[in-house]
């Protein structure tokens, strides 16, 4: 399918679904929408992902299939100076996908455009109907399940999760991803973004796409939030305990000291997260924090090798950053 992902001023640094999909998604990108870089291209500004120019409107975009809404802003809301490239892609007979908590269906001039051109609006953060509470079974599935898990929101749990998938590939297991968020989804096309779903049904719907990705050697479990987080840290619980994991990887940004957006609240010391999330999945399989996965964009290779180290003490666990060195000791460790 042929896309054009819409980021208006967000990137790369907050248009992180934009950025999945570039790396990791299998759509050809035609164009990206973003009136402070148009014209510059992708790669100009992210190396190593899928390359397409950078454009002011959806006017501007050659033909394609669908306009994707590339950023998910805190509250997931819709931002009003988006309307206009949004009627445009519809004028144009492409489908619009979005994974706002703003649903786009429910937007009464989107849905009439929609249906006078024929076009569909996929709101891919809409949960299934008949979600129901965990049954606790989600450890009998025969691939190994491993979760990843984060010191904070945006500390690397989808990227390490589909760098594990890629590595692990590579070596010849059959390896898949359960999608849990919305820039999941987009790339591989199924999945509940759990942080939409009610609270009493979330470990049922983890347990239930854990269930349905089927029969693998290992499926790697995208998790969200963060157990210490002060507003997310229901649905990280909600993932562990309906994913019942095999094994955890632990993720984090370098120097990353406080949340995001919290500045009031400090990061717990990286050996006492991880036990805490040792502690929280002990009753429900036990399992222990095996590897860490370390974000250190930006950073210099001396100073980026540094803090793996610190990392991978703190942690007592084998570390890397796997987009700067791979996945191998991560996956070795896991396995």
């Amino acid at each position: 399918m042929r896309v054009a992902i819409l980021t208006h001023g967000k990137f790369p640094d907050r248009a992180k679904t934009a950025l999945g999909i570039l790396r990791y998604g299998d759509h050809e990108v035609v164009g990206l929408l973003d009136r402070e870089r148009a014209g510059q291209r992708v790669t100009d500004i992210v190396p190593d992902v899928q390359d397409a120019p950078i454009v002011d409107s959806m006017a501007d975009v050659p033909a394609c299939d669908a306009l994707v809404i590339g950023v998910a802003p805190i509250g997931g809301g819709f931002e009003d100076s988006w309307r206009d490239d949004v009627r445009t892609a519809i004028e144009r007979g492409c489908d619009v996908i979005a994974g706002l908590h703003y649903f786009l269906a429910d937007d009464d001039e989107f849905s009439q455009l929609a249906d006078e051109y024929g076009v569909e609006l996929r709101d891919v953060r809409n949960p299934p109907d008949d979600l129901t509470v965990a049954d606790g079974d989600a450890d009998e599935v025969d691939a190994q399940v491993v979760l990843t898990v984060g010191s904070d929101c945006s500390s690397g749990k989808m990227t390490t999760s589909y760098e594990l998938r890629t590595a692990a590939r590579k070596r010849g297991l059959d390896a898949a991803v359960v999608p849990t968020g919305q820039t999941g989804i987009l790339i591989s096309g199924w999945g509940i973004a759990i942080d939409r779903v009610i609270s009493d049904f979330a470990a049922g719907a983890i347990e239930r796409i854990v269930t349905q990705a089927g029969d693998h050697d290992v499926v790697f479990v995208e998790g969200q939030g963060a157990l210490a987080h002060p507003a997310y840290s229901g649905v990280t619980t909600a993932i562990l305990h309906g994913a019942q994991p095999d094994s955890l990887v632990f993720c984090h940004v370098a120097g990353n000291e406080q949340f995001g957006g919290y500045p009031s609240f400090e990061i717990p010391p990286l050996p006492e997260y991880v036990e805490l999330y040792e502690q929280m999945a002990a009753p429900l399989g036990g399992a222990t924090v095996d590897a860490g996965s370390l974000n250190t964009q930006g950073m210099g290779d001396e100073a980026a090798n540094e803090a793996i180290r610190d990392f991978r003490a703190a942690i007592d666990s084998p570390a890397t950053d796997p987009v700067r060195h791979g996945c191998d000791e991560i996956l070795d460790a896991i396995l």
